[in-house]
């Protein structure tokens, strides 16, 4: 009995010490100096390598980098593939990701989610003389969407019938739709919308106007880190208040892009 004591005890005290390392993730941050910052680094305009600079840049950055400042630390960035950002995450090689990260109720049960910081409907192209002009068109055909993302999930969700075909990156899934491999591509509308432009010239694509669905974004942290969590929703609620945020959004989406989007949603908690 007194054995058995002594390992409840130690199991507690495992647990104690374990809570109270997740706990001090913030302080460890600052006493770091730094916050590594996981993204992915080719979805131009959120994370993308600068032709110039060779810096990587966008929208994804720009709020990193704010929360970093609200810290009082410097950034790291740390490009990852979709696929890799939760593990990434989760196995604490970085302390957050701004990677295009969709809201899920799949994710939210590995992850926290910070405020969404961006909304993003999710749409399919397909080619232009396909034919196709719903998603019910699209219920047996086949769809490409990026391996591991919510797109893919989405797709699978709400076109069960189809046959979905997953990639490493966007150029290589508009590619499959451009070869005829498969009948669309599921990704964001903005992604969409720059892959349509580029390949306007050789390859005419038009994008299904109704959603297969409409996803906040948010930032994501390691489960258990209520205080570093309540730091970076501060930090993205003063951007909001400031009006900062709406700057930033300009500065890649506004009318002086190729996008000319106009702002439609504030940062706000995530409600599942």
């Amino acid at each position: 009995m007194k054995l058995f004591h002594i390992i409840a005890l130690g199991l507690l005290v495992a647990a104690g010490m374990t809570a109270t390392a997740r706990a001090d993730e913030l302080a460890d941050i600052k006493a770091r100096g730094t916050l590594v910052c996981g993204t992915l680094g080719t979805a131009e305009p959120f994370s993308f390598q600068d032709p110039k600079t060779r810096e990587i840049v966008g929208y994804d950055v720009d709020m990193c980098t704010k929360v970093a400042e609200a810290l009082g630390v410097k950034l790291e960035l740390k490009p990852m593939a979709v696929e890799a950002r939760i593990p990434e995450l989760v196995q604490g090689r970085v302390d957050i990701l701004a990677a295009n990260l969709g809201w899920s109720k799949e994710r939210a049960q590995q992850i926290d989610y910070s405020y969404s910081y961006f909304v993003s409907p999710q749409k399919i192209m397909v080619a232009a003389d396909s034919g196709i002009k719903t998603l019910d068109g699209l219920a047996d055909k086949r769809v490409s969407a990026l391996k591991g993302s919510s797109s893919e999930q989405g797709v699978r969700r709400v076109l069960p019938k189809a046959e979905t075909v997953t990639f490493q990156d966007p150029s290589s899934a508009f590619l499959a739709v451009a070869q005829g491999k498969v009948d669309g591509f599921c990704a964001s509308e903005l992604i969409l919308v720059k892959l349509r432009k580029q390949g306007e010239s050789t390859t005419p694509m038009t994008i299904i106007d109704q959603p297969v669905f409409v996803e906040p974004w948010g930032l994501g942290i390691r489960k258990g880190e209520t205080a570093f969590q309540e730091q970076v929703n501060k930090a993205l609620a003063a951007l909001e208040n400031s009006g900062e945020a709406a700057k930033i959004f300009d500065k890649w989406f506004g009318p002086q892009t190729a996008y000319g989007l106009k702002r439609d949603f504030k940062i706000q908690e995530i409600k599942g």
